[in-house]
């Protein structure tokens, strides 16, 4: 900056962006500019350059700057000082980084395309090759403020071939990026792509046809770290709740569900996430549309198979799996599959549901019956087809000539008499 906009000091400065930066409620343009006319933007910017040193003075003028470019009027003059943001991306201190990511954002969502072809000042500034800096080498707060910005950029129809670039080669191609990092750094380029998977249908073919969620697959293979490959399930886990992710998952992801299931050597704390995240996919309706009945019948079967070998264990990994059941049950074509396989898998749930010995996996198993019995369809899909309808009646009726209760009636009265949870558990299972 220059020296006319310098402060010999800059206490007065201090004070009032201080007042300005914790001044409660929202901000209006009318104040921003009020304010930016004592103090105009060069003058602010330069202090933060030259006066870091002064104590508090890079954190108060951070969040005042924070504060401005948030209004549509701070906003809008952005643009005049996108070599400031340059720079603030490149910085040392991690307070000004975090705040030009969060500049970049508030360009992008306050853009007037009557003002400024935004992707052209993006694209001249290398703003998108200084993001991913920030994402890979920022500090946390860094790194979540780099995401939100290439979010906001991947909202633009004319940003899609910056992120995604149609040479593999390049050196901002995701799989490239990733490929430099650490395993801190491949886990936040993998939380990147799960985050603009979830933006539309459009942007998650991009992602698809790009092969990049084969990242997320070969991290969670490699299971040389389990701290990552949990960190990787837990994203998977998250694409799992987009809306438009079963179309893309079902293509790939149960054969990966199948072998951590089935991988005894693993550790039971990734098998029990694998569970929760295979009855979170094959929960949903419309997955069965795009998955092959025989995939999803091999998942099921590989749960069953668990749950057999756990046996009567009362464990973290045996609860992940009755309730994994319970949200494939939570689907009809889930349920039909449950009760209509051999041996139905739901078996596990119905004499788990009433063993009164069973704490945390007969709690696990009610939520999960009331599931399969419809508790959470709509009403006319509760009824399923009579093959499972059957296999349900002679499930619990096996159960009750097992029990000294005798009959259905009596084991569902047990339960009752147990702790208001489980009485809450079997009162919408029944």
């Amino acid at each position: 900056m220059d020296e006319e906009f310098a402060l010999d000091d800059p206490t007065q400065l201090l004070d009032s962006a201080s007042d300005f930066a914790h001044h409660p409620g929202s901000l209006n343009d009318a104040a921003v500019k009020d304010f930016l006319d004592r103090f105009p933007l060069p003058v602010i910017i330069s202090a933060l350059q030259t006066k870091s040193d002064v104590p508090g003075l890079e954190n108060t003028l951070v969040a005042c700057l924070e504060r401005v470019f948030k209004t549509k009027y701070g906003a809008s003059l952005i643009p005049q000082y996108m070599t400031f943001v340059q720079v603030g991306l490149k910085a040392d201190s991690q307070v000004v980084r975090c705040l030009s990511c969060k500049t970049v954002s508030s360009f992008l969502k306050n853009f007037d395309d009557k003002s400024i072809y935004a992707i052209k000042l993006i694209i001249d500034c290398d703003i998108y090759q200084l993001l991913l800096d920030c994402l890979i080498n920022g500090d946390e707060q860094v790194a979540t403020a780099a995401i939100d910005a290439i979010k906001n950029l991947a909202q633009f129809p004319e940003a899609v071939g910056i992120i995604f670039p149609s040479n593999i080669n390049e050196a901002t191609h995701l799989g490239n990026v990733a490929s430099r990092c650490s395993s801190l750094g491949r886990v936040r380029v993998l939380s990147l792509i799960v985050k603009l998977f979830s933006i539309s249908s459009s942007i998650a073919s991009v992602i698809y046809n790009s092969n990049l969620l084969s990242l997320l697959e070969a991290e969670i293979r490699n299971s040389n770290d389990t701290l990552v490959t949990l960190s990787a399930l837990e994203l998977l886990y998250e694409l799992t709740e987009v809306q438009h992710g079963a179309e893309f998952l079902a293509r790939t992801t149960l054969q990966l569900l199948h072998s951590i299931i089935s991988n005894s050597s693993m550790e039971s704390i990734l098998r029990s996430r694998a569970l929760m995240i295979s009855g979170r996919l094959l929960s949903k309706e419309n997955v069965y549309m795009f998955v092959d009945e025989p995939s999803a019948k091999s998942l099921i079967s590989a749960i069953d198979v668990r749950l057999g070998l756990l046996d009567s264990q009362d464990t973290d990994e045996r609860e992940s799996a009755l309730e994994a059941l319970g949200g494939i049950g939570s689907s009809i074509q889930g349920a039909v599959l449950l009760l209509t396989s051999f041996p139905p898998a739901a078996r596990h749930i119905v004499h788990a549901a009433f063993d009164r010995q069973g704490g945390g996996k007969q709690l696990a198993a009610l939520h999960a019956l009331g599931n399969i019995v419809g508790e959470n369809r709509p009403e006319d899909g509760v009824i399923l087809n009579g093959d499972a309808e059957e296999s349900l009646r002679r499930l619990v009726y096996e159960v009750a000539s097992e029990s000294s209760k005798l009959t259905p009636s009596g084991l569902l009265l047990s339960v009752l008499q147990q702790a208001a949870e489980f009485r809450l558990a079997v009162s919408v299972s029944s």
